[in-house]
């Protein structure tokens, strides 16, 4: 049969958001793939050369709307760097503690649409019943569901509110028997096991030529986070792991993201042991000095890393973003070579796209 290129996209139910995958078929063999993004391009990082520091804060929310506190608090430790901010422990560890309660809403909307996509809609239903928790505590932090604006140059907005403590660590237990039922439904469904076991192969050397970051990085069994290796906030002053799985499929970055939400349990405990009293916020100069400077983190998708140029302003002369996903996209191809085209919901789904910072 004469190969033949199809369209998977730009409105397709395996896309979850606005970009195209274009597959090139052989029968039903994926022989070639190309990712086309810029659907959802919105210049971003022009828009923000017009903006003042404070008021790129929101802006940065939105890169994207399942990791908002994630990329508000890169966005704010960028212009740290650049104005040489000392943050206040105490912030440290309140910005810690958010940024794990992100991370767990974040593979929660990723375990819910992955379900969805290999046919468990029970397993859906279950983990975004369980990711309202974590909208809930961080409404009571923030007053916002999606986009916080809670993260601020020189700290955070406000303290944690009364009874934060008991309320999450209230959650953290109950949740953690959840994820035990999440892995009797998904494991348990040899539906799901042979849709992602030796689905999606992806070697670590590739992974790591490819530029790919996160946990689709970790589930080929590369041990590299960059909280653990370039650590920020007070992440290097708490005892836990990095995740990983050695078997490079769609198994293994389901079993990589699992796994990572328990370590995020455990580090918020860590952090609220630890947290000392004390100020949340200190004040930061209106312009920032004629240098350069850039930060990076690990996003719930991979590692984002902000890179500004200041020009001695109350506005950046160039703020950059580099995307996780928008790298983790590029190894598309050699993941696709070779599987089905029924496979493309099972490989994609286990990158867990974004096309908000994608595109920016």
């Amino acid at each position: 049969m004469a190969e033949m290129w199809i369209n998977m996209g730009p409105q397709h139910p395996m896309t979850h958001g606005l970009w195209n995958l274009r597959v090139k078929v052989d029968g039903e063999t994926i022989v070639d793939a190309e990712p086309v993004v810029g659907y959802l391009h919105r210049g971003w990082e022009k828009l923000v050369e017009n903006r003042m520091y404070p008021q790129i804060i929101p802006l940065s929310d939105r890169l994207c709307y399942g990791a908002s506190m994630s990329w508000s608090h890169l966005y704010c430790l960028t212009i740290e760097e650049l104005m040489d901010v000392e943050v206040p422990e105490r912030a440290e560890y309140i910005r810690v503690i958010v940024l794990e309660l992100q991370r767990i809403a974040s593979h929660l909307m990723w375990l819910a649409a992955y379900g969805t996509d290999l046919g468990l809609l029970t397993g859906f239903v279950y983990a975004m019943r369980e990711r309202e928790l974590f909208l809930d505590l961080l409404q009571s932090v923030s007053g916002a569901r999606m986009t916080y604006n809670y993260m601020r140059i020189g700290g955070v907005r406000n303290d944690l509110p009364p009874n934060f403590e008991r309320d999450c660590l209230r959650t953290l237990d109950y949740f953690e028997k959840k994820l035990d039922e999440y892995e009797q439904i998904y494991d348990g469904s040899d539906i799901f096991l042979m849709r992602t076991q030796d689905i999606g192969y992806l070697k670590p050397a590739d992974a790591i030529n490819l530029g790919v970051t996160g946990p689709t990085l970790r589930g080929s069994g590369v041990k590299i986070d960059i909280r653990k290796h370039d650590p920020y906030s007070v992440y290097d002053e708490l005892d836990w792991d990095i995740c990983t799985h050695p078997d490079c499929d769609c198994y293994a970055r389901y079993r990589v993201r699992m796994d990572e939400m328990r370590m995020s349990c455990h580090i918020i405990r860590e952090a609220f042991k630890k947290m000392p009293d004390g100020p949340v916020r200190v004040k930061v100069p209106r312009n920032a000095p004629k240098r350069t400077a850039f930060a990076r983190v690990e996003d719930p998708r991979g590692e984002g890393l902000m890179y500004v140029i200041g020009d001695g302003t109350d506005r950046p002369f160039r703020l950059k973003v580099r995307s996780p996903i928008f790298v983790t996209v590029s190894a598309v191809p050699i993941m696709l070579k070779g599987y089905k085209v029924a496979d493309v919901p099972a490989i994609m789904g286990s990158v867990d796209m974004c096309l908000g910072e994608t595109d920016r």
